[in-house]
């Protein structure tokens, strides 16, 4: 951004998003900082170790007097409660293992942001996410950050190509070692400050325990059982459970033994031997395609893709359908397709789309 702009920072009161802010003031642009409030207060004020709690918005508020930006705090709290913690309790509900930070970024964090700096007359809106956007050709694409480690273009692949061409990175390509430094830098107090791990709205808890409060029955008991059908054993919700586990299923046994499925209208979890869980194809829905150069509805596209967050990639064929679907067949198999999880597509470091993978 070699030109002057006015740019909303969105920021939760991390070291990233304060860095992003510090950095875009040195530079002279014209910096509004902005934090939603995705708590009541009272819950907020209790809540450490998550974004957008009590002591984070604090953080964001400091971090903005000291690099001198104006601080808004908008409250966000029924649109978040609706879009993403209901969203995740009927994802498990339906069987599935939901990543509830990805919707959050999909709708509030993107969708409602993006307008609240188009009202405010931005020219673009900056994240701290570790992801870069370059242009080529005069488009955006969205690529990998140059942190590895830090890497969150997997949770970013809903990001449609109006918001990205409008999006800015500008830690995407640091190493946390670089932005801890530059927070250091710029006097921030937030520059040690530790990285959020959990979920946020269930930083503390449990995830039965809040879907069992937002959904009574969600802990009705069902049977455990085998792939041809006999029942072994009995559980306490469906939402205990998510394909690939092994731990904690209770059952006794001479050879491990790991989810294979689970069906939500039978109340049903079939279990068995970890090869049981290879598979070599899946499906996806509500695909998001930003590679619009090398799309084509009849054509195969060669690709990687990443089935889990922490997933190191694996070679795939992708034949996008009408409808916004996609098949995918692996070239080698894989234990643990889950849905509700993502498939995220890549050339390299770039991100061609992505979509959630489905039951069937």
């Amino acid at each position: 951004m070699s030109r002057k702009e006015k740019i909303v920072v969105a920021m939760s009161g991390g070291v990233d998003s304060s860095t992003v802010a510090a950095l875009l003031a040195a530079q002279g642009h014209e910096v509004i900082g902005v934090t939603m409030q995705l708590y009541d207060q009272g819950m907020a004020a209790v809540r450490k170790g998550a974004c957008c709690a009590g002591q984070d918005i604090y953080d964001a508020q400091m971090a903005a007097a000291k690099i001198g930006i104006p601080h808004y705090v908008l409250d966000y709290e029924s649109v978040f409660k609706q879009e993403v913690i209901e969203d995740f309790a009927d994802s498990y509900l339906r069987g599935e293992t939901p990543i509830p930070c990805i919707k959050c970024n999909q709708s509030v964090k993107f969708r409602d942001l993006f307008k609240v700096a188009k009202d405010l007359g931005a020219d673009a809106l900056a994240t701290g996410h570790y992801v870069q956007r370059k242009l080529v050709n005069g488009h955006s694409q969205l690529h990998r950050g140059a942190d590895i480690s830090k890497d969150q273009s997997y949770f970013l692949f809903a990001t449609t190509q109006e918001q990205l061409d409008y999006l800015r990175f500008p830690i995407g390509h640091m190493s946390k070692t670089q932005t801890r430094a530059l927070a250091a830098e710029h006097g921030l107090t937030v520059a040690d400050k530790p990285d959020s791990q959990d979920i946020c709205f269930v930083a503390g808890g449990s995830y039965s325990d809040i879907i069992s409060k937002l959904r009574p029955g969600a802990l009705d008991p069902g049977d455990i059982q085998l792939s041809d059908g006999t029942v072994i054993g009995r559980h306490n919700g469906i939402i205990n459970f998510t394909v690939g586990q092994r731990r904690g299923i209770g059952i006794a046994s001479a050879e491990p033994l790991y989810v294979l499925s689970i069906n939500p209208d039978k109340k049903t979890v079939t279990v068995g031997p970890k090869e049981a869980l290879a598979a070599n194809t899946l499906h996806t829905k509500q695909v998001n395609w930003l590679a619009h150069d090398i799309s084509s509805i009849d054509a195969e596209i060669e690709c990687i893709v990443k089935l889990r967050s922490a997933h190191q990639g694996i070679h795939a064929t992708i034949q996008l359908r009408e409808g916004s679907e996609a098949s995918v067949r692996l070239h080698e198999p894989y234990s643990g397709i889950t849905p509700g999880q993502a498939c995220v597509m890549y050339d390299g470091d770039r991100v061609l789309g992505g979509g959630w993978i489905t039951r069937g």
